[in-house]
């Protein structure tokens, strides 16, 4: 509040006296309105102006520069001279243009220049920031932007990634960019007691990969684009880095795989690593309830695959040997179908 009223002063002085200057030269220059005190109207102008714009001008845009992170000040700070140099270059021959527009084209080429700098070079920071630590980082410590691995917000969630990373089987960098991270700070806080316990799921699981495991784990500075959701940013963000992207999310497995980039889906991996089963071979199973067709039973194996039995509905809550007889393959998983082989016990 201090820190306000100090610049509404400062600014308002300042135009006050900037105005004061502009009146007495009318007042010395015009003869005719006597009757009107140029110095005092236009210095109160100045005063009144100065106090009203400096939130608007000043204090605002001081606020939303502290929230952006310090790789968008400095690519803005850099796009700013790149413009401004470009103008001084054009300013040997706008200059030479006669009278007013001499001087006043130089000035709006400054302006437009230095402003189309800082939006070109904040509006491709991913892909400036990331070809310049690439290059320090590929002379350092040869990582490609291949061995980056982006995690998702339902990867982290779901946490089975602790259990593959202990397993040795992931190389390379695991990434979280910022936004993701807020976004599982955003659900830890939230009132719902189911979200909020996922949320801090998610969190417990980011300390774990980074205490536990042999993986680097690296916050990626990056913000939601403006117009664009969690899921769409991060796409835009592998796609940019040249990295995949860790998820269990089958609609954004589906969305990153058609603008090509490389997905690792856990559901995928879990599914892989479930036991062969062929037509034909026996097994046990306990019937746990009705399937969807009359006469059919449902069991489940212990990796949670679904075993349908064909006329096993009278056998609910007992165990029998069933033969399998086909396997289906979904995108939820794998289905066995199967017919019973000898009488409940």
């Amino acid at each position: 509040m201090i820190l306000q009223v100090c610049f509404r002063a400062i600014v308002g002085l300042l135009l006050g006296a900037t105005g004061l200057i502009i009146g007495s030269s009318i007042d010395s220059r015009i003869s005719g309105l006597e009757f009107i005190p140029w110095n005092f109207t236009i210095a109160t102008i100045g005063l009144l102006l100065g106090s009203i714009l400096v939130p608007y001008a000043i204090i605002i845009p001081i606020q939303k520069l502290k929230q952006l992170p310090a790789s968008s000040i400095t690519l803005g700070i850099t796009g700013l001279l790149v413009g401004l140099l470009t103008a001084a270059l054009l300013t040997v021959s706008l200059g030479r243009i006669p009278g007013t527009a001499g001087v006043a084209v130089p000035i709006i080429a400054s302006l437009a220049l230095g402003a189309l700098g800082i939006i070109l070079f904040m509006n491709r920071q991913d892909l400036l920031i990331f070809n310049l630590s690439s290059s320090f980082s590929g002379s350092k410590s040869g990582h490609s932007s291949r061995n980056l691995i982006l995690l998702d917000t339902s990867a982290i969630i779901d946490g089975r990634i602790t259990d593959v990373a202990e397993t040795g089987f992931l190389t390379g960098i695991l990434g979280v960019p910022q936004f993701i991270l807020n976004e599982l700070q955003h659900i830890a806080d939230s009132s719902d007691p189911l979200r909020r316990t996922r949320g801090r799921r998610g969190l417990e699981v980011l300390h774990k990969l980074r205490d536990d495991s042999d993986l680097t784990i690296e916050i990626i500075d990056r913000d939601v684009r403006p117009g664009v959701d969690v899921d769409g940013t991060l796409v835009q963000t592998a796609r940019e880095m040249g990295a995949a992207i860790l998820t269990t999310d089958y609609n954004l497995n589906r969305v990153a795989g058609l603008q090509g980039v490389s997905v690792l889906n856990v559901n995928d991996l879990a599914n892989a690593l479930k036991p062969v089963v062929l037509p034909g071979e026996e097994m046990p199973i306990k019937v746990i309830q009705e399937g969807r067709e009359p006469g059919q039973g449902v069991g489940f194996l212990d990796d949670g695959t679904m075993v349908v039995i064909e006329s096993g509905r009278r056998f609910i809550n007992s165990h029998l040997d069933v033969a399998v007889t086909r396997i289906l393959q979904t995108t939820a998983g794998r289905i066995i179908f199967a017919q019973p082989k000898t009488e409940g016990r």
